[in-house]
């Protein structure tokens, strides 16, 4: 590990059954659960976890996922719970598309291809 990189990433969940399954099928993550309020997963290029909470996620950080063919994986999000909330738009370097996860928390996904 190394002083000032992004080690670890929390999120909140509503139902955390169900945020395996999207990140999983989206992303192919993995999860290790830590009892039944908190699971933490891997391949992501980071580590991190979600935390089981009733409150409505709100402001949290956006965290900015890469990948290659944005128009597969913009519609696997969708159809797999997703929302998205900004469709695929060009900026300086790129594309992205914002959406949310069935639990509300907003993250993006860029490519540098066109």
């Amino acid at each position: 590990m190394t002083n000032n990189h992004i080690n670890y990433i929390e999120f909140k969940a509503r139902d955390l059954k169900v945020i395996k399954k999207f990140y999983s099928e989206c992303f192919g993550w993995n999860f290790t659960d830590y009892g039944p309020d908190y699971t933490s997963f891997n391949e992501s290029g980071v580590y991190g976890g979600f935390e089981l909470s009733e409150a409505p996620v709100t402001n949290g950080a956006l965290v900015i996922l890469y990948h290659s063919d944005l128009e597969t994986i913009e519609a696997t999000i969708a159809s797999s719970g997703g929302t998205i909330l900004k469709p695929i738009f060009s900026f300086p370097g790129g594309r992205r598309f914002h959406f949310s996860d069935p639990s509300g928390n907003e993250l993006a996904v860029w490519s540098d291809k066109t």
